[in-house]
């Protein structure tokens, strides 16, 4: 049996995507194909940019968890196999390479060198072949369309709650835990520091989180600054910090995974030690009330 494809980026997986998915499965299942969707690990725009910190909502690896997680077929594209193709020459790679016998594609969705594939050539592409073709719709919130770039404004302003809402699920970060200052230690708030790799869209403030470590999941804030207070930050990334609830182990070197569940405040400069550590304590009974209802 044949393919009816989508293609594109799918950075976040968000509900717009997976609305697309679900019409992608539906119209193969009435032209009697099986769907499967192609996507870029990473999107093209972060590949290409001279500045690519902080641009992706979902990493390779998330992306690849997120699809098994949503029961999608779907296979890899390498960008720079199919960058410099010309729009025919794509859709003969799709004709051949991936068994295509039919395309559903998103309302923005463009291809090829330069992004000379359009809706109006694929469309033609298809009748020719008398293949099926359609483009969903935006899949809206409102009267605002559900996008990736709207998400990433959204994480920007810190507003957990709605970016969650968007994504259809909590925003992770994943890292390995590196050694630090201590300087939490030392306050009576032990931290994981997290290198979360350049990519990974890093929200700034303080934060009510989940985080799993192993097989078990713990209550826990996170804060991603800058440390004004103490002003040891050297790297132009900010920094990822986790205190996590009633927990002794030392972890230094192992993967862990945050979830993102609301903002508690922005991050701020001190007068002194102790009134950050004042603080740290009203930020661990604050995360502690909001999570408190979340399994």
């Amino acid at each position: 049996m044949k393919n009816l494809i989508t293609i594109g980026t799918f950075d976040g997986l968000h509900l717009g995507h997976q609305h697309l998915f679900n019409l992608l499965e539906s119209q193969a299942a009435l032209h009697q194909l099986k769907p499967l969707v192609l996507y870029f690990p990473l999107p093209p725009k972060t590949l290409l940019s001279t500045h690519p910190e902080m641009t992706v909502l979902t990493l390779p690896e998330e992306k690849k968890v997120l699809f098994k997680r949503l029961g999608i077929r779907c296979e890899a594209l390498d960008f720079n196999a199919v960058r410099s193709l010309s729009p025919q020459q794509f859709f003969n790679r799709l004709l051949n390479r991936y068994q295509c016998a039919g395309i559903l594609i998103g309302a923005d969705f463009a291809f090829g060198k330069n992004r000379e594939g359009s809706a109006v050539f694929l469309r033609e592409a298809c009748a020719n072949k008398n293949l099926p073709f359609d483009v969903a719709p935006f899949y809206k919130e409102g009267h605002e369309k559900i996008s990736s770039s709207l998400i990433r404004k959204i994480l920007a302003q810190g507003d957990i709650v709605r970016a969650n809402m968007l994504l259809g699920r909590p925003y992770e970060l994943s890292g390995k835990v590196i050694t630090g200052h201590k300087l939490g230690r030392k306050l009576g708030y032990p931290t994981a520091n997290l290198d979360t790799g350049l990519y990974k869209i890093l929200p700034l403030g303080v934060f009510a989180v989940k985080v799993r470590v192993g097989t078990k999941i713990y209550n826990g804030f996170c804060n991603i600054g800058f440390r004004p207070t103490v002003n040891t930050l050297t790297t132009v990334l900010p920094l990822v910090e986790v205190h996590i609830f009633h927990f002794k182990q030392s972890i230094y070197g192992r993967k862990i995974t945050i979830w993102f569940y609301g903002k508690l405040r922005d991050e701020t400069k001190f007068d002194s030690l102790e009134a950050l550590k004042a603080q740290l304590s009203k930020d661990k009974s604050a995360a502690a009330e909001l999570l408190a209802d979340i399994v």
